[in-house]
């Protein structure tokens, strides 16, 4: 059962990868798309809690790192990421009781997931990353991430918590 839900969590990080960096990459704003992976860590902690999510994160952080077109630092995102998916998972049981609370914690992520990512560009001296460059992308990612929540995290919270339905049975 463990093989299953691995391959399961694979399977929907590559996903999120591709869409995010393939499909959605034609409908930037500002060069900014969507954060499915972001989203997909949020699901997560909102499923399992604050330590699988955190996994997940850094996991899916390196991966989104490391997948083409990146020209940053590799770990930013994995930073970002398990900083996101903790703090999603401590406000887990808020998050998961009803919509409204499921987008104030994507919004909430986002924000945060954006600033330490567009931070720690700062901090490494990143080419292009300025303070006003950061001022201009974070509204927008926060906004592209809020837009596309309703569609996507009902999508992936039922997926996982399918899988922990079977495992629970098993």
């Amino acid at each position: 059962m463990a093989l299953v839900r691995s391959v399961t969590f694979t399977a929907l990080v590559v996903v999120a990868l591709v869409l995010q960096t393939s499909v959605f990459s034609h409908l930037a704003l500002a060069g900014v798309v969507p954060n499915l992976v972001l989203l997909l860590v949020v699901a997560m902690a909102i499923a399992r809690g604050p330590e699988a999510a955190a996994v997940l994160g850094l996991l899916a952080g390196l991966a989104l790192d490391l997948m083409p077109p990146a020209d940053h630092v590799a770990g930013r995102w994995a930073l970002a990421l398990v900083v996101v998916g903790y703090l999603a998972g401590r406000v887990r049981s808020d998050a998961g009781s009803s919509a409204v609370a499921a987008v104030v914690t994507v919004a909430a992520c986002s924000f945060v997931g954006t600033s330490v990512f567009a931070l720690t560009g700062l901090v490494l001296g990143d080419g292009g990353v300025t303070v006003a460059a950061v001022l201009k992308v974070v509204p927008v990612s926060v906004g592209y991430d809020v837009l596309v929540t309703p569609v996507v995290l009902p999508l992936a919270l039922a997926v996982l918590r399918r899988l922990e339905a079977t495992r629970v049975a098993w």
